[in-house]
């Protein structure tokens, strides 16, 4: 599993790289809703995420989001202890300080110039990255990292940006193979297979063989008699030839 999901996250890698110029060290926003489930499923987020990205990472967090931890006292104080020790970026909210959602829509926003990651559990925070385009998503689930798949945004503005015949062969089949994740292409109707019937003899070589009828017999007395008239008819001629 870990294998397959290390797949995964390197091909959804070249997909970023390649299309929206993503370079190492990979910049990683997190949020505080991120270091409390990395707290509670026990996961070392420094160790854990340059391994499942692989490569090296760069852990960032926002003003705003450790004054929004700060505010919700003992409940998150390790998440907040964890977000301490992440750089803190400087958003454009400056003393007045906002939600850490809003936060970070507003480091993304405008076409994530700075190529960032985000990193959180927020549903509601979730539901409005999918909506941007180039920004990944990355969350945890069964005491793992996940990389989320592009959002349809993102896909639908290579398809309006890239004609076929600039896009790379290897790029156009992960945008393909993305598509079709995302239900995005049709599927064609699969053609019905041919019936195999079980094996067994012809049935028409089952049939009973038609019995010719077998050719009338000449009548033996009929012959018999034909003879002895023809003998007694070449008599006569004989008798008359003599006479």
């Amino acid at each position: 599993m870990k294998i397959k999901r290390q797949k995964t996250a390197k091909k959804l890698l070249s997909f970023y790289r390649h299309n929206y110029s993503f370079r190492e060290p990979y910049q990683i926003l997190l949020d505080g809703t991120f270091c409390q489930a990395a707290l509670k499923n026990k996961i070392q987020i420094k160790e854990q995420a340059p391994k499942y990205l692989m490569g090296e990472v760069q852990l960032c967090t926002t003003s705003c989001i450790l004054k929004e931890l700060q505010s919700l006292g003992k409940e998150l104080y390790g998440a907040k202890l964890i977000a301490q020790r992440f750089q803190v970026r400087s958003c454009p909210h400056g003393k007045s300080a906002v939600s850490a959602s809003a936060c970070l829509l507003s480091m993304v926003g405008d076409g994530n110039l700075h190529h960032y990651f985000v990193a959180t559990q927020d549903q509601e925070l979730t539901m409005k990255i999918k909506k941007l385009s180039g920004v990944p998503l990355m969350y945890i689930i069964q005491n793992t990292m996940v990389l989320e798949k592009p959002s349809l945004k993102s896909i639908a503005q290579l398809c309006s940006l890239h004609d076929d015949q600039l896009v790379p062969v290897h790029q156009r089949q992960t945008i393909q193979h993305l598509k079709e994740e995302h239900g995005l292409v049709k599927e064609s109707e699969p053609r019905h297979k041919k019936r195999k019937r079980k094996g067994g003899p012809n049935p028409l070589s089952c049939l009973k063989k038609k019995v010719k009828p077998a050719p009338p017999q000449p009548n033996k007395e009929k012959i018999r008699r034909s003879r002895k008239k023809r003998r007694r008819d070449a008599s006569c001629v004989k008798a008359e030839a003599t006479v």
